[in-house]
């Protein structure tokens, strides 16, 4: 049989180590500093995971550079035969591996990714995973910092209670050369408060009566929280009676019910009563006074134009000085001073504004008696008056 001949088939015995290297070179890729490449965990340590990625070796990945998240278990991260992507970050070490991170190339997507976000005011939802000096950690794919200013609508006092929980934040600042981003879920409580606020403003009308809670009371009145928007009920607004302050009538905490008075969408602002949620005593008393009635009572005070007369029961009216005495009267103090009883008739009654018109004169006539009127001291008299009695 004659021998047959290939020139394509050699014997490996026939090559040197040196030509075996470079044929073995020859059917790896070359890798650079930097670069991304894919491929197969095909070993899992303590510390550190192996990763086939097609090079003469395989790729070592520290378990420091598998995630942002500190002292990780690497089985934890990832599993036998993951197709992962990592970050070339040394061709060879001291034992001649190539050194590979997996967190590396997750933060070069991820950045991106955030700064698209960033640009278009978009929100990023993730976990908290370590509480901070001055604020938290959230896992973004990179390392995002919430301040702990920024955390709340108010300021936080114990942050470990957000720990292992998902927040929605929205990225305010990034600072590529410093691997800085800075979050803030604050933002993102406004304007979802401000969007709830508007819809409830928009379903509020003159008149209706909410129930609520009184969440702050200051020295002109109370607010009250009305799920999502407070309202303010002012001091004039609490009791029928007078009120030196708002803690005489609510307390923090107290669930009330209150009347709108008025909605101010522009200033989204609300003005509140809690006096309107009860029958105004003043009402009832007045019916104890009826229009032509006549009545006994109490001057308390002397004005320029007329007097006030206490009718009992807490009920107020006003004598107009027109209505003092069929003669002119100049000043009240002509007719009355302050504690004297008189005799009034009940002329007319305004509910809405809490408010008796009084009359000496009209009483006087139903009672057949005359008013007095004192003449006024030459000094307290007019100036007219006055020239008119120099002539005589």
């Amino acid at each position: 049989m004659s021998e047959i001949q290939n020139s394509s088939i050699f014997a490996l015995d026939d090559i040197s180590d040196e030509e075996m290297n470079n044929l073995i070179d020859g059917t790896v890729t070359d890798f650079d500093e930097g670069d991304l490449v894919t491929g197969t965990v095909v070993k899992i340590e303590r510390d550190e995971v192996l990763l086939d990625i097609g090079y003469k070796s395989e790729g070592v990945i520290p378990s420091r550079e598998l995630s942002i998240r500190k002292d990780v278990n690497p089985a934890d991260v990832v599993a036998m035969n993951d197709e992962i992507e990592a970050l070339v970050l040394q061709k060879e070490d001291k034992e001649g591996r190539l050194v590979l991170s997996k967190k590396r190339a997750e933060y070069e997507r991820a950045w991106n990714a955030v700064e698209e976000k960033f640009n278009s005011g978009e929100t990023v939802e993730s976990e908290v995973i370590e509480v901070v000096k001055g604020g938290l950690i959230l896992d973004i794919g990179l390392r995002g910092f919430l301040p702990a200013s920024l955390v709340d609508l108010r300021r936080v006092k114990d942050l470990n209670a957000y720990m292992g929980t998902r927040i929605e934040a929205r990225v305010i600042e990034m600072d590529r050369n410093r691997n800085n981003v800075v979050l803030s879920r604050r933002v993102v409580l406004e304007e979802a408060r401000k969007a709830e606020r508007q819809e409830i403003l928009s379903k509020l009308k003159v008149g209706m009566r909410l129930k609520g809670t009184v969440s702050s009371i200051v020295d002109f009145g109370a607010f009250v929280d009305l799920g999502g928007i407070d309202g303010l009920v002012h001091i004039s607004e609490l009791s029928w009676n007078h009120v030196n302050h708002p803690s005489e009538v609510v307390k923090v905490g107290q669930e009330v019910e209150v009347q709108v008075l008025d909605v101010d969408l522009n200033r989204e602002r609300i003005s509140l009563g809690l006096k309107q949620t009860t029958e105004d005593p003043w009402r009832t008393l007045v019916k104890k006074y009826p229009v032509d009635a006549i009545v006994e009572g109490k001057v308390t005070k002397l004005v320029t134009f007329g007097a006030f007369v206490d009718l009992g029961d807490g009920v107020e009216g006003l004598v107009h000085i027109s209505e003092m005495a069929k003669q002119h009267v100049d000043q009240p103090s002509q007719v009355c001073t302050v504690g004297d009883t008189v005799q009034v008739k009940v002329m007319e009654i305004d509910l809405d504004r809490r408010r008796i018109s009084l009359s000496m004169k009209a009483a006087a006539e139903t009672l057949g008696t005359e008013v007095e009127v004192k003449p006024l001291p030459e000094s307290e008299k007019p100036a007219e008056a006055a020239e008119e009695t120099v002539e005589e």
